[in-house]
């Protein structure tokens, strides 16, 4: 185990080290990241699309252990992330498709290319709880109750998020408003927000973003180990993620807009006020954790 613990530190420490160099030379603009990995006849491999996948893969694996333990068999858990996964992708595309109703309504073929960037996260995330709620309703089988399975997806989730947000910077999107800050961020000409075109560096708005989800994500990892009762871990997630988002997304300068309020802005009060509710039923009222040996 010690070892173990050496060579994952080790292992930390280089790549600490790699991306502190891979974001100096990308942020001043000595290195402009191309999008594209590799393109194979029509067909094009995109950072977006391998670091959301990757993303998807570790919580997958993390939260897999979380489900043995709880008992709840692993055919069951594949089959309810799969159709997570493929309600979160339609959620989060749907999402992002109806706060820009007007371009994709002239441009319908551009809803299919989600490739393109345009997947927001809290679309996924209530995607993805319709999917587990309906599975943990219809699949009465399965023997999972709808709080333990949120429990699961939101206690990994952030990681996801953390990973992902890295395919937006390969995108050159999601960044933030102008700033002369020493970690500024340097941004393509053509991929800079109508208006800012004039200047060339940016907050990284997505580098917080993933920093804030790396915390999220170890708090609610090392308290998901000890929770009581389910649900829990689900409001908790509600209330970290966002109280962070609400903060970044007024640095944001691609933000979805409900009439003159931010969406994301909007909707993180929401969530704010239903985790609190959520965290507080489950900590009282809820349904007691069942562990097996």
């Amino acid at each position: 185990m010690k070892k173990r613990r050496i060579i994952l530190g080790v292992f930390c420490a280089v790549a600490a080290v790699a991306l502190f160099f891979f974001l100096k030379v990308t942020f001043s603009g000595e290195l402009i990241v191309d999008p594209i990995i590799v393109t194979i006849g029509p067909f094009s491999v995109r950072w977006y699309g391998v670091l959301i996948a990757t993303g998807i893969v570790l919580a997958y694996i993390l939260g897999r252990n979380f489900a043995l333990k709880e008992g709840i068999k692993e055919d069951y858990l594949v089959e309810m992330v799969f159709w997570g996964i493929i309600a979160g992708i339609i959620g989060a595309r749907l999402y992002y498709v109806a706060f820009n109703f007007d371009y994709y309504r002239d441009n319908p073929i551009e809803i299919f290319k989600i490739w393109n960037g345009g997947l927001a996260i809290h679309g996924a995330f209530f995607g993805g709880l319709f999917a587990g709620f309906l599975y943990t309703r219809l699949k009465k089988s399965a023997g999972i109750r709808f709080f333990q399975a949120s429990d699961i997806f939101t206690a990994v989730l952030p990681l996801a998020q953390a990973i992902g947000r890295w395919g937006n910077f390969m995108n050159h999107e999601a960044y933030g408003a102008p700033t002369d800050l020493p970690w500024k961020m340097f941004v393509p000409r053509g991929y800079r927000v109508p208006g800012y075109t004039q200047y060339k560096y940016f907050h990284p708005t997505f580098l917080y973003e993933s920093l804030w989800d790396i915390f999220v994500f170890i708090v609610l990892f090392n308290y998901m180990k000890k929770r009581k009762r389910y649900g829990e871990v689900t409001g908790l997630y509600m209330i970290l993620y966002s109280m962070g988002r609400f903060v970044i997304e007024g640095l944001r300068l691609d933000s979805l807009y409900v009439g003159e309020l931010r969406t994301a802005k909007l909707v993180s009060v929401i969530l704010m006020i239903v985790g609190l509710i959520i965290f507080f039923h489950a900590r009282y009222r809820g349904e007691e954790v069942r562990r097996v040996s």
